[in-house]
């Protein structure tokens, strides 16, 4: 049977118009729902690791190499693995500024620019928080942005495209009118996370974030840091605390020992964490650990 299985997934590949790759699993899943089976697509980097710092393995620049489209977070959040893997590939086709080279984050109003540059105020990133993908109404706009890339690549299936999308696009409205009013019923809207990852999720639905157990972007919290965190959320009534699946988690369980405070492990892709395998899945995963 597992040989039967391996067989027809190579099969429906040989099918495939495109061959897609994609830099982390939630553009894989939205890339799926609009190219089906006229789309082979494959995630580079796993969700259960730091989308900073994905492994640049040699199996990568396999993939990339027979790749059609290249689909990116971009704002940075791939630079420190993804450029070599793209050089050796050697694939005419994904290097920047040709048309399989698809960039979702020029499409995004990016938040959290900061003023100035500097190493002195940590990791950050020059063209905003590169972690959009977590205000599930992106989803939207990142579904008809590659929808309309499928299509310029793939003329001959043009409106299946379309109607792909269009399905989609009614689906995911009706899921955000279900999604939008569970999120407004929330009681509490105080919340404090490891890293930033949270922000456009925390924007979206009016919450209120008193403060990162970083004391700056990829800066190891220091003692003292810590201290002021919990005197800040006693002060403040906060009583949440939004860990991601990568970062230590020792901190934060001191924390909410001396604060009182819950600590939910919150996905920052799908597939993160169990029962987080769709986007449906993955989104209805972060509101339920967070409205509370």
């Amino acid at each position: 049977m597992k040989n039967i299985i391996l067989i027809l997934v190579f099969v429906s590949g040989l099918f495939a118009s495109l061959r897609v790759d994609t830099t982390y699993s939630t553009f894989g899943a939205i890339t799926k729902e609009i190219g089906k089976d006229l789309v082979d697509v494959q995630v580079l980097g796993s969700s259960k690791y730091d989308p900073h710092f994905i492994v640049p393995k040699p199996s990568l620049i396999s993939k990339l190499r027979r790749a059609d489209l290249l689909i990116i977070n971009g704002g940075g959040l791939e630079i420190g693995w993804l450029p070599p893997l793209i050089k050796n590939a050697n694939n005419a086709k994904i290097q920047a500024g040709a048309k399989g080279f698809l960039d979702m984050s020029h499409f995004i109003d990016m938040i959290n620019k900061p003023l100035s540059v500097s190493r002195g105020f940590g990791d950050i990133h020059a063209q905003g928080n590169p972690h959009y993908i977590l205000d599930p109404h992106n989803i939207l706009i990142l579904a008809k942005v590659i929808a309309n890339r499928l299509e310029q690549l793939d003329l001959s299936h043009k409106n299946q495209y379309e109607n792909n999308l269009k399905i989609f696009l009614k689906s995911w409205n009706s899921f955000l009118d279900k999604f939008d009013n569970k999120m407004s019923r929330c009681k509490s809207k105080k919340v404090v996370q490891y890293h930033e990852l949270f922000n456009y999720f925390l924007k979206r639905y009016s919450y209120e974030n008193f403060g990162n157990i970083e004391p700056l972007p990829g800066i190891v919290p220091s003692s003292k840091h810590t201290i002021e965190l919990i005197n800040n959320m006693r002060e403040n009534g906060v009583k949440l605390i939004l860990q991601d699946v990568y970062h230590e988690k020792k901190t934060a369980k001191f924390i909410a020992s001396k604060s009182e405070a819950n600590v939910q492990i919150v996905p920052h892709e799908v597939g993160a964490v169990k029962n987080s395998d769709t986007l449906e899945n993955f989104y209805n995963t972060i509101g339920n650990r967070i409205c509370q």
